[in-house]
């Protein structure tokens, strides 16, 4: 699983992306598959990642909102990871990159199923030296831990110019130590997140820019593991899955992405924020060259991995559901999900069933960006009134129909009605919601 971090939903090749070239992923795309409605769970970093790890909508396993240096919870223990899922047919299971699901040691990767971890413990700014900092925040030192050991505890420029790097090599040696045993490899990338670096030799790359230069550093990573599955002879065997956690980062201008033709990004509750790219790979199993534009979701992961590998499934409820129909191209295979619920926080902000969405009256926050030089704009609170967009011929949620359908929205909201029994709402608990670990 190769998960990037803020990349927008055109940011890469088999999505659009004009200004630079994404070779290596253009090449998994033409060998694979592409899912043109793949969502998050939560268009903001900690709620994504948990969501991913154990097949559940952040907010039934306590996770709403992000983790920071200060914070004194993470993931519970109690939870089952995916980690923890393959282990119960003792695969080997490895982690290069980002966490951010509670940076104390009973919430660390290797406290929650995975065998060996390098990486950073939350976001690459949360830091001193974010761009922000002296106006906004206020953070300690980043550190740099591999396996609960802090190998650096400043984590300086210097030090970020190497982490796709990094976490790249660790990716590679870790697929050749396991070779002869199964094995789960997850690579949650810092990049594209602000700050962002790459390495000297890729300076200008791409001719588009350092936002550029760092999507073909994520590229020619994406190309080292394929090569190397395919060097090893485990194409025929691996399952690849390349995705992202959450939309762009607007705020930053030429330092975020882009969203193409879906509207805002992260943060927000529309497409902008919780669709991204997402391409699967498995030469001989996934059919090559093919698109899918049914719904899926990171919380489909989890399970549709324990039906491949024959593991049971968590005892606790999960969400997601088993998603290989719509990966193997069975014909007429439709989304396993009567309905998809957008959260913003611990607020239920909008569900989706087939081509409809809702979203429910309540503000948010526009990200205007300065334009250039990685330096945040403004941000200004928008409105959002009772919406109704037609996803199949309105992507970009321009036209509001819902005066023009009141049976549809009448029939969404009573699936949103039947949620927030189950996993609440602003100000109104519900039955089904688990403890964050303390």
């Amino acid at each position: 699983m190769i998960f990037c971090d803020d990349m927008g939903y055109a940011d890469i090749g088999p999505f659009g992306a004009k200004r630079y070239k994404t070779p290596n992923l253009d090449r998994m795309a033409s060998e694979g598959m592409v899912f043109t409605s793949f969502c998050v769970a939560r268009s903001v970093c900690s709620p994504s990642r948990a969501a991913l790890m154990t097949g559940c909508y952040p907010v039934r396993v306590g996770v709403p909102g992000n983790f920071g240096p200060s914070s004194k919870t993470g993931l519970h223990p109690e939870e089952m990871t995916i980690a923890e899922v393959v282990k119960q047919k003792k695969y080997a299971a490895g982690m290069y990159g980002k966490w951010h699901l509670g940076h104390r040691p009973k919430f660390q990767p290797t406290s929650q199923g995975f065998d060996d971890w390098f990486g950073l413990p939350y976001s690459n700014d949360m830091w001193p030296y974010h761009p922000e900092t002296g106006t906004r925040f206020r953070f300690p030192d980043l550190p740099l831990i591999e396996n609960g050991k802090v190998l650096n505890p400043k984590v300086l420029p210097k030090d970020q110019v190497h982490l796709t790097t990094w976490y790249n090599d660790r990716a590679v040696k870790f697929i050749e130590k396991n070779r002869d045993r199964p094995f789960l490899l997850y690579l949650p990338h810092a990049m594209p997140h602000v700050p962002l670096f790459v390495r000297k030799e890729s300076e200008g790359r791409s001719g588009a820019g350092l936002y550029g230069d760092v999507i073909g550093e994520i590229d020619t990573g994406v190309g080292r593991i394929l090569d190397t599955l395919r060097r090893l002879e485990l194409d025929r065997n691996t399952l690849v899955i390349f995705t992202s956690d959450n939309g762009p980062w607007l705020l930053y201008g030429d330092h975020a992405g882009s969203a193409g033709p879906l509207r805002e990004g992260k943060a927000t509750p529309f497409e902008g924020g919780f669709r991204v790219p997402c391409v699967m790979w498995w030469p001989g199993r996934i059919p090559a060259g093919s698109r899918c534009a049914e719904l899926a979701s990171t919380i489909d992961i989890l399970p549709t991995v324990a039906h491949l590998g024959g593991m049971p499934l968590p005892k606790r409820k999960i969400d997601g559901k088993n998603i290989w129909p719509l990966m193997s191209g069975e014909p007429g295979a439709k989304t396993p999900h009567e309905a998809f619920f957008y959260y913003s926080g611990s607020k239920l902000s909008g569900v989706r069933s087939g081509r409809w969405k809702l979203l429910f009256p309540q503000g948010f926050v526009q990200q205007k960006p300065p334009g250039k030089g990685g330096q945040p704009g403004t941000r200004a609170r928008g409105e959002i009134p009772l919406s109704l967009f037609d996803l199949e011929k309105d992507v970009g949620e321009k036209d509001n129909v819902a005066a023009a359908n009141p049976e549809i929205v009448k029939r969404l909201e009573r699936l949103a009605e039947a949620m927030r029994k189950k996993l609440g709402d602003t100000g109104r608990g519900g039955s089904e919601i688990r403890p964050v670990g303390r």
